[in-house]
This record gives C-alpha cells, sequence and structure tokens, in this order.
C-alpha cells in the first residue's frame, strides 16, 4: 500500500501535508476509496505543533472559552499543542489553575464512550472543545458530543484534522484538511459501494489510529 502513498499540501496554504492512499477500504460506518493517513501528523512533534497552529486560528479569541480538549483517535501530541496555543493566544479558561486540560475518553465492554471518574473533573462544568483525527460520516462525534453531554460539558467546538462532514447536528466541524483536498474522494454506504459490486476486495479495515491490511 504505501509504494501509492500520495503527499498532499490543503486549501489552506500552510505546511501541513496530508498523505493519502487511493484503493478500497472499509471504516466502521462506510467504504472509502482513499485511505486518510495521519500518522505523520498526529505523532512527529514539528507536524503536530503546525496542526495545532492552524486549528487554533479557526476560533475567536474573544468569544471562545476552552476549559478542556477531549482528543479521539489518538490526537493527544496536537491536543497538548492546541491547548498551549490557545493559551498564548490569550483565550479564556474558568480553571482555577488557569491552564487547559487535554484527556481521552475510552471505550468500555459496550463500545460506549466514558470518562473514568479520576477525569470527570475535567469535563463536568466545562467548556470542551472536540478534537478527531478523522471524520466520514460524523457518527462518532455524534457518540463523543453525547459522552461529553451526558458528564456535564459544555461543548465549544469541534476540530477535525481531515473532516468531509462540515455540520454536526447544526455545529461547523473545523478542520485542516475536506474532501475537496483529495480530488476524487468518495465515501460510500456498504450497499451502496461501486467496488463491492464489482467484487473487488477490501484491502484494509481503516479508521483514526491507522489500517489492518486483509
Amino acid at each position: 500500500m504505501k509504494e501509492r502513498m500520495v503527499k498532499l499540501y490543503g486549501r489552506r496554504g500552510n505546511r501541513v501535508a496530508l498523505h493519502v492512499i487511493p484503493g478500497h477500504f472499509a471504516t466502521s460506518h462506510s467504504h472509502i476509496n482513499f485511505y486518510i493517513d495521519i500518522t505523520s501528523l498526529k505523532t512527529r512533534v514539528n507536524e503536530a505543533e503546525q496542526v495545532a497552529k492552524v486549528l487554533v486560528s479557526d476560533y475567536a479569541r474573544n468569544t471562545t472559552v476552552v476549559d478542556t480538549i477531549v482528543c479521539m483517535d489518538g490526537t493527544e501530541m496536537i491536543g497538548a499543542f492546541l491547548a498551549k496555543e490557545f493559551e498564548i493566544r490569550g483565550f479564556y479558561n474558568r480553571n482555577l489553575h488557569d491552564t487547559i486540560y487535554v484527556v481521552t475518553p475510552e471505550y468500555n465492554s459496550n463500545n460506549q464512550i466514558i470518562f473514568r471518574d479520576n477525569n470527570t473533573m475535567a469535563i463536568e462544568g466545562k467548556n470542551v472543545i472536540l478534537l478527531l483525527a478523522s471524520t466520514t460520516t460524523g457518527l462518532t462525534i455524534r457518540r463523543a458530543v453525547e459522552c461529553i453531554h451526558y458528564y456535564g460539558g459544555t461543548l465549544q467546538g469541534i476540530s477535525s484534522i481531515f473532516s468531509t462532514v462540515n455540520k454536526v447536528d447544526g455545529m461547523e466541524v473545523k478542520s485542516v484538511f475536506n474532501e475537496k483536498d483529495v480530488p476524487g474522494y468518495a465515501a460510500y454506504a456498504r450497499v451502496d459501494c461501486p467496488f463491492c459490486q464489482k467484487g473487488m476486495k477490501i484491502e484494509a479495515m481503516v479508521n483514526g489510529f491507522g489500517y489492518s491490511i486483509l
């Protein structure tokens, strides 16, 4: 797969690059014709910092309160840089120690998104930014938002490195890249997938963490 990898720069005129691989892939909710490889953006310090600087520019300092960043899909490094950028740029937070929480939920045995009791203080009564690696259907966002609300948090924004979804339940999804940055990108419901209809096998299962070749 890696020999087919293509490096793309986005519409926003920054130095952040996206790696994509064409093929036939399956997520938990859909089939897609490009795997969006965000590995280096999440694991290399310089790239994670650049992503954070792009994402923070989507928020208005005088109207956005940020107490906590909830990180999904292994985006903790970006989340830490994003928190630092919010603080450097003077965004207000209401935490007693005057710094931002960066936390990650987990999945229980019923595949529900939860926070352990020791982390609920970072959500309850807090203004939260939700950070994801990639979004193709919005279902993960809805589950994460439901979790944040359940634990008493107030959602202030949704950020994703790559997203084909513009809004979820009326809230804008802010992203570094979207489908316009990947020419020909398409996502299909399983029953409508043209690759499956032609008898082409799925190459890999993919999600925000990476891929597993079948």
